[in-house]
Formats: structure tokens, C-alpha cells, sequence
């Protein structure tokens, strides 16, 4: 398994720890697919929680930009990325995360996949796509709306502000937040309380309380729309603006 992604079990219980910190865990396709990976074997075999955590002082940064640019211009590498989410998704194994720091993109929508989410009191989610001139993904257009109000939604993604740890708790996107210090300890006792039920039943309650059909739908209809977007003009502007630390000009793409 990739070096950025570190995995540990300690009884039932799988740890799948991001480890980039130097470039603010940015996730890359190798990461993708070694989380994959690791949800796919988890479940199954007898894994009865997955954990995510993160190394430094953030979360993660969402994608690395530099090798999504390159993926939208010419390159043909399988994106690990959709089946990452699918895993995520679809596992009846249930996910904890534990997230200080920023959670940015796909840091703050794999949440809403997530069971449990422990935000240390320095947390920030952000979701930048249309920033990027992009769409947002893990069918986030249909969960994030159901999570907190079509209002609060459109705001999240159309101006990709941070939402602090106190905001997120009280619109439902997380379950508790902590003093950073004790985050990795509180995750932890979540997941051993949980390792400790029946796995049989809280699976299948697990199951029955999520719309995976309804799921997958939406992540294939943002996926092809993303790849388009990905290769338009207005996302090419937005990369070069972003490596040249400078605001985006999306008028003058609109103008040729």
C-alpha cells in the first residue's frame, strides 16, 4: 500500500490514516486507489470499523491539483477516485472520521458518507468546486441538501467558504466536535464502541438506512459531468490562476 496512505487494526477495528502532511495530505490517484483497496477488503472480511484520520495539521486538502490538471489535459490513468467513493458509499462496514484542520473538496463530501464524524474545534469544511470551475462529487448535489436545507447547500458550494467545526455540528454534518488534542483518542473510543455491538445488526441498520441505489446514480451523473468540466476551458483557467497565485478571469474565457 502507498506510503501516503498508513493503515493499522487493533482488534476489529481498521485505521486508514492519511499521511501526506507535507503537502497538506493532498490526495492523489495512488491514494485513491490504496483507499479503495483497503474498503474493499475490509468489507469483506472482519473488519467491524473503519476509522479515517489524517497525519499534520490538516485534514486533507482535497485533490491534488497539480495531477487533476494533468488528468483533465491528456492523460488516459484510471481515476481511483470513483471507486473510492463507490467503497466508501456502498461498504456496510461503518466509517468514522476524525478531521482537524481543513477539510477541503472531497475531504468535506466523503463525510457525508461517513456514520460518525468527530471535528476537532479547529476544523474547517470547505467545498471550492465551482471555485475550480468544477461540479461537486460523491453525490454531494443530493446528500449535502438533505443534510442541511437546500439553502445552505447552494451557499456551501457556490461561494466554498469554510464552515467552522461549531456551524457544522448544529447543521448535521458532524457528530461531536473536541479540543484537537483529544481528537484521535475520542475517534478512537467511538470506534471501539462500536466494534463492541453485534456487527450483524448494526450492518444491516446501517444498510437499510442508506439510499445506495439512489447514491450511485447521482456520483455516475456528477462523475461524466465532472470529466467534462475537467477538459472546459473556464476549469484550465481556474488551474492556471491557482499555479499562478492569481485571481481566475472567468470572463475573458467566456468572451473568445
Amino acid at each position: 500500500m502507498t506510503s501516503s496512505i498508513k493503515t493499522h487494526r487493533e482488534g476489529g477495528v481498521l485505521t486508514l490514516t492519511l499521511a501526506r502532511a507535507d503537502k497538506k495530505n493532498a490526495l492523489t490517484n495512488a491514494m485513491y486507489g490504496a483507499l479503495a483497496d483497503a474498503i474493499d477488503s475490509a468489507s469483506s472480511g472482519d473488519i467491524q470499523v473503519i476509522l479515517i484520520e489524517a497525519d499534520g495539521d490538516t485534514f486533507t486538502a482535497g485533490n491534488d491539483l497539480g495531477e487533476f490538471a494533468a488528468q483533465g489535459a491528456d492523460s488516459n490513468e484510471e481515476r481511483h477516485v470513483a471507486r473510492f467513493l463507490k467503497n466508501l458509499a456502498t461498504t456496510s462496514v461503518p466509517v468514522i472520521a476524525a478531521v482537524q484542520g481543513k477539510a477541503v473538496g472531497v475531504g468535506t463530501t466523503m463525510l457525508l458518507h461517513c456514520d460518525f464524524v468527530v471535528l476537532a474545534e479547529d476544523a474547517q469544511l470547505i467545498t471550492p468546486f465551482v471555485n475550480l470551475a468544477l461540479i461537486p462529487e460523491a453525490a454531494s448535489t443530493y446528500l449535502l441538501p438533505l443534510r442541511v436545507g437546500y439553502a445552505r447547500a447552494f451557499e456551501m458550494f457556490a461561494f466554498g467558504k469554510p464552515v467552522l467545526a461549531a456551524d457544522a455540528m448544529k447543521w448535521g454534518l458532524a457528530n461531536k466536535v473536541v479540543p484537537k488534542e483529544s481528537l484521535g483518542r475520542e475517534a478512537k473510543q467511538v470506534a471501539d464502541e462500536i466494534a463492541a455491538k453485534p456487527a450483524g445488526s448494526i450492518s444491516a441498520m446501517k444498510t437499510l438506512m442508506r439510499e445506495s441505489d439512489k447514491v450511485l446514480t447521482q456520483m455516475r451523473t456528477e462523475s461524466s459531468i465532472f470529466s467534462e468540466r475537467l477538459k472546459s476551458a473556464e476549469a484550465r483557467e481556474a488551474f492556471a490562476a491557482f499555479a499562478e497565485k492569481r485571481k481566475p478571469d472567468f470572463a475573458k474565457v467566456r468572451s473568445k
